[in-house]
């Protein structure tokens, strides 16, 4: 049954659900406790949380200025 409940909740996070809400529907009173139980179940959160920054400049016309533009590459 933890397995499933961890399932449930990884389907949710991946779906992009805010996590105070899937706190209250897991249970939890504290959201800080539930991304503590669950950020292991979130792998691809960085991949995405970098193509949702990439996109806003790619929209936005701006030049990068990360470190590759700091070396020139």
């Amino acid at each position: 049954m933890h397995a499933l409940r961890h399932f449930h909740a990884s389907v949710l996070l991946d779906a992009g659900e805010n996590i105070e809400a899937l706190s209250r529907h897991l249970g939890h009173s504290d959201p800080g406790f539930t991304l503590r139980i669950c950020t292991h179940l979130m792998p691809s959160s960085e991949g995405r949380t970098r193509k949702a920054v990439d996109s806003m400049y790619e929209a936005s016309g701006a030049a990068p200025d990360g470190p590759q533009a700091a070396q020139g590459g």
